[in-house]
């Protein structure tokens, strides 16, 4: 079976090796620029992965595995313009090095980009797995959109939240799992079973990442933690706040939240004294195992050898590790 660095060398290269339409360069550069600045490539390498759990040739998921990452990587150019950020993995963000304008036409591009690579799936499974990805694709839409709405909510429940992450950021990698396992001669049940199993990872991952930017290690993060907080961006971590806080509680943390002036260590030092009065962050890193437990139960039902499933659960362990 393939290593994690394997599958991510490839990965890389066939990025490097991605050809593009040069009669308007301006349009690619982005494109180009946006692909090149990094990360885990923690979808295509997830469809490989569970491709090669089913087939030892994993040739044929090599480009709709890419399809994934130019399809992630245009919804994050496109997030990072309405969440105006500045930067990306430590890079200034596409609208930042360019303007708004090219962001959003080269942002558009990818989608079809990534519907190219989809469009070389084997014959045999290419419109089922099609239908797949555009289902996602939609779905991850509906979740920005959510997200969106929740910034102008007051009160956001637990299950709301939860629907919201994971559609936003959960059914891709759902749906890398289960493309990656179709192509790999999976059958139906194996397939299903392999949704579960990346959507539960999905879960685990963005809890993970709500909680990593509020107790992370700057030195490993990369960044100051509380940035969620300093935004009042309605975590996970916060809306299991406001749900379990005393009426004194609940009365700071919305204080807090509606000061307009304030400074920003001292507004992220008060809430994660909130926070770990009510013990959020071992309620959270609770929850996000309990995803991590039910993605490799999923796994283990899968009728695969156990050795096959055993590599993919060390492998997917250091995929999911989010000490940045």
């Amino acid at each position: 079976m393939y290593t994690q660095t394997d599958l991510k060398e490839l990965v890389d290269k066939a990025i490097f090796n991605l050809s593009f339409n040069s009669e308007a360069e301006k349009l690619v550069d982005p494109v180009k620029y946006v692909l090149s600045i990094g990360g885990k490539r923690l979808r295509p390498v997830l469809a490989l992965m569970s491709c090669n759990l089913f087939n030892d040739k994993i040739d044929d998921a090599v480009i709709p595995a890419l399809g994934l990452e130019v399809f992630h990587n245009y919804t994050l150019v496109h997030d990072d313009i309405m969440d105006q950020a500045p930067l990306r993995r430590n890079f200034p963000t596409v609208h930042n090095k360019w303007n708004l304008n090219q962001a959003l036409l080269s942002g558009d591009v990818m989608a079809f980009i990534a519907n190219d690579c989809f469009l070389q799936t084997p014959a045999w499974c290419l419109q089922k797995v099609f239908r797949i990805f555009n289902k996602s694709a939609i779905e991850v839409c509906i979740g920005q959109q959510l997200d969106i709405d929740f910034e102008k909510s007051r009160v956001v429940s637990e299950e709301e939240y939860l629907r919201m992450i994971e559609l936003k950021t959960a059914v891709l990698l759902a749906t890398s799992t289960k493309i990656g396992a179709i192509i790999g001669g999976a059958d139906e049940k194996d397939s299903e079973l392999m949704y579960e199993f990346g959507r539960n990872l999905g879960m685990a991952f963005q809890i993970q990442d709500d909680l990593l930017d509020t107790y992370g290690d700057v030195k490993v993060f990369g960044k100051a933690p509380g940035g969620d907080i300093i935004a009042n961006k309605k975590t996970f971590l916060l809306i299991k706040a406001l749900e379990m806080a005393t009426p004194d509680q609940f009365k700071q943390l919305q204080d807090i939240m509606a000061k307009k002036d304030f400074i920003p260590e001292e507004k992220v030092k008060s809430v994660i004294s909130l926070y770990d009065q009510l013990k959020i962050k071992s309620i959270t890193e609770k929850l996000a195992n309990e995803y991590i437990i039910t993605a490799f139960k999923m796994l283990e039902m899968t009728r695969v050898v156990k050795e096959r499933k055993n590599f993919l659960e060390c492998v997917t362990h250091s995929l999911i590790g989010r000490d940045k």
